[in-house]
């Protein structure tokens, strides 16, 4: 689906750190079909992940100093914000942190990252000349956003007043899932992690939707990546999987009922 532009609080981009560009450059085109556009940065380059020409997320290399310092590949989230600056101090005050910036990407915009006060990571973004992602809801876009966190009421606190999120809860089989809702829009959700879970610490997942749920996880084992957690259904929704490509990052592909 064409986007025109955002809301305050959507998901609007996806971007990935990556340990080794080349190889991330080459799984995800592969398994997604994205076209690559690289851009000079002062840093080196930032690749546009694109379908027919329209933005749909990005990467970059991570640097080695960030490397020794145990920082491995991850996606980061961005949410569009109307106005950066007020939405950068709803974080301080509501026990958050502003990890980088706020700086400015040239004309395209401004941006922050930031971390949630259980230490999720996420960034903001108010638009200049671009607006994030120009498609989503379609095949090989982002389509749905999911924190997984150990202290949801702190969470819904949170997000309430940085992103102006409402919360709805939805029984699952066998517990209650909350879904993240923008002006009565559903655009994430939230899973609260047990024992089961481990060491991991709280973190935002991706969910890119695929035509086939099965033949993507299979696609990604075969190009290097890991299935984490095999295709599986949820029921009155659809088909996903947890996916790892080969330099670790996760990230989940789904296939929604019709």
């Amino acid at each position: 689906m064409k986007i025109s532009s955002y809301q305050h609080g959507a998901p609007c981009w996806i971007e990935l750190a990556s340990e080794e560009a080349l190889s991330g450059k080459y799984f995800y085109s592969s398994l997604f079909n994205w076209q690559l556009k690289d851009m000079p940065i002062p840093e080196g380059i930032y690749t546009m992940f694109a379908i027919d020409d329209d933005d749909i997320g990005a990467m970059y290399q991570l640097p080695q100093t960030l490397i020794d310092d145990n920082i491995l590949t991850h996606w980061t989230i961005y949410f569009a914000v109307d106005d950066l600056a007020s939405s950068i101090e709803a974080v301080k005050t509501n026990g958050g942190k502003v990890l980088i910036g706020p700086h400015s990407v040239g004309d395209a915009g401004q941006m922050a990252q930031c971390q949630d006060p259980e230490g999720s990571v996420f960034s903001l973004w108010q638009a200049g000349q671009h607006m994030g992602s120009m498609r989503n809801n379609e095949a090989n876009t982002l389509c749905w956003v999911e924190l997984a966190c150990r202290q949801p009421q702190m969470a819904k606190a949170f997000y309430a007043q940085v992103l102006k999120w409402q919360a709805k809860e939805t029984p699952m089989a066998d517990f209650n899932y909350t879904q993240w809702l923008v002006d009565g829009t559903a655009i994430g959700g939230m899973m609260v992690m047990n024992e089961e879970w481990g060491e991991m610490p709280p973190h935002w997942m991706p969910y890119i939707m695929v035509d086939s749920c099965d033949a993507t996880a299979a696609k990604a084992a075969e190009i290097g990546g890991k299935v984490c957690v095999p295709p599986t259904d949820i029921e009155g929704v659809g088909r996903f999987s947890v996916l790892n490509d080969p330099q670790g990052g996760f990230f989940s592909v789904i296939k929604l009922n019709e």
